[in-house]
């Protein structure tokens, strides 16, 4: 059975996409913090019939990243899927109020959290010849928001990476491809005229990108 690796494994959208791709037979590797959120989500995915089990990891901890990642392959055989979205929090934060110390931890967590991560699956995923590498940034990756400038400058930096891997690894069998999200995900909005979209209907998007291998960027506005 193939797998997915969701590094940010948790409730909303992570957990939709563990149902989307274990609903189409894939066995689901969840990373995350806390070990009893990745429990409990991995009982509900076992509950579908999903083969599904936790590996408890900081992004920001490249280290313990990088063993769980390997501790996800030894359990499951193989991870052809890597989907990479943690969700910190917003922090709010001006361009002319960035400093490197609050710059360092969007940094850490979405630009080196991600190369990390695929430095632990892309050599297997090479040697198979086949791969899909999954990311998602905020819509501010491409338009900046002024109030989350240093969120902004991470996901910029990470997108443009994705680009530059799809270029490079198409050839190999590998497709990496960013999902910019520019609205709420929810199953209703925050608040009345909130662009907003639901979970499961996000989940698809990242679903097509891997089977279609046609787009290396969704944008989703609402």
């Amino acid at each position: 059975m193939p797998t997915i690796a969701i590094v940010g494994a948790g409730p909303g959208l992570g957990a939709s996409i563990a149902k989307t791709f274990g609903g189409h037979g894939f066995q689901v590797a969840l990373i995350a913090r806390s070990k009893d959120k990745l429990e409990a989500l991995a009982a509900e995915l076992g509950e579908s019939g999903i083969s599904a089990a936790g590996f408890p990891a900081d992004v920001s901890d490249r280290l313990a990243l990088s063993t769980a990642l390997g501790n996800a392959a030894a359990q499951f055989g193989t991870i052809d899927v890597l989907e990479f979205s943690p969700y910190g929090g917003l922090v709010p934060v001006y361009p002319q109020e960035m400093t490197v110390d609050n710059l360092r931890p969007q940094i850490e967590e979405s630009l080196y959290g991600a190369v990390t991560a695929v430095n632990a699956v892309l050599p297997a995923m090479i040697e198979a010849g086949t791969g899909t590498l999954l990311f998602t940034t905020g819509g501010g990756a491409i338009n900046p928001y002024p109030m989350l400038a240093t969120t902004n400058a991470a996901h910029a930096a990470l997108r443009n990476w994705v680009f530059n891997l799809n270029g490079v690894l198409a050839d190999k069998g590998i497709h990496a491809a960013n999902v910019a999200i520019n609205v709420f995900i929810g199953a209703q909005p925050p608040s009345e005229g909130i662009p907003y979209a639901a979970p499961d209907d996000l989940a698809q998007i990242y679903w097509n990108l891997h089977v279609d291998r046609d787009q290396a960027e969704v944008v989703v506005t609402g």
